[in-house]
């Protein structure tokens, strides 16, 4: 592990959790206070049922809560929905957006994921913007070509570089035990690099770049050594706290 890199270890838990999970929680704060963690942060974003609940517990620990979604729109009559400012009200900091999982099962749109990525970066919340390409994208050799649609048609124009995190999951990998090879994560990564330095400048050289799919405490200490990633958006492995703190010991 290079000691230049400042990591992002974010947890999401998707559908998964309950206020008895406030004990993994608990363990995570000791465990983060004790290792003083000096260039690495730890986000989880659990359901929204349990933002609130986090937060409140870690108020004065540097273990971050965030979201999994939030709305293209402001306020309104938009049953279901939650805003970026209601995140931050009940203490949020971050907020993952374009999962695959809303892409493919609710039919979530580049323009759509557009308008919430533009919404969220109106707030303070750090915007973790997912991208990623299908088995069948794969085979075809069209990952790069579907990575830069997604860049290009997911991210506003104005951004503000310091809240902006990109993740590279590829679809096939979620949940599935399967990653890519390594050269195969520091293409796609180096490729997502380039085209942020192109579109936004030397300052896009501050956004953050994470891999997600199937990270594990097996696999863990090689994908952070790859030069241009920046951390990792961990699935499964990030609901159990024995789990989650073996990934966090290769970025101490």
């Amino acid at each position: 592990m290079s000691k230049n890199k400042n990591l992002l270890i974010a947890g999401n838990w998707k559908m998964n959790g309950s206020r008895r999970s406030l004990s993994i929680v608990s363990l995570l704060m000791k465990y983060i206070k004790t290792k003083k963690f000096k260039n690495t942060h730890v986000l989880i974003c659990p359901p929204f049922t349990l933002i609130n609940s986090f937060t409140t517990l870690a108020k004065r620990s540097k273990l971050m809560v965030g979201a999994q979604d939030c709305s293209n729109k402001a306020l309104g009559a938009y049953t279901g929905e939650v805003s970026p400012s209601m995140l931050v009200d009940v203490g949020s900091q971050a907020v993952i957006l374009g999962h695959s999982e809303r892409r493919e099962y609710h039919n979530e749109s580049n323009k759509l994921i557009h308008d919430k990525v533009s919404n969220a970066l109106g707030t303070d919340l750090l915007t973790i913007v997912c991208l990623g390409e299908s088995l069948f994208q794969k085979k075809r050799g069209n990952t790069l070509r579907v990575i830069g649609e997604q860049l290009r048609k997911s991210l506003p124009d104005n951004i503000n570089v310091k809240n902006m995190v990109i993740a590279y999951e590829p679809i096939w990998a979620i949940g599935s035990g399967l990653i890519p090879e390594n050269d195969d994560i520091y293409k796609v990564h180096h490729f997502i690099s380039q085209k942020l330095i192109s579109r936004y400048g030397n300052k896009a050289k501050k956004i953050k770049i994470l891999y997600g799919g199937s990270v594990n405490k097996k696999n863990a200490s090689a994908i952070l050594s790859i030069q241009y990633v920046d951390g990792a958006l961990v699935g499964g492995a990030s609901l159990k706290f024995s789990d989650f703190k073996a990934i966090l010991e290769f970025c101490n």
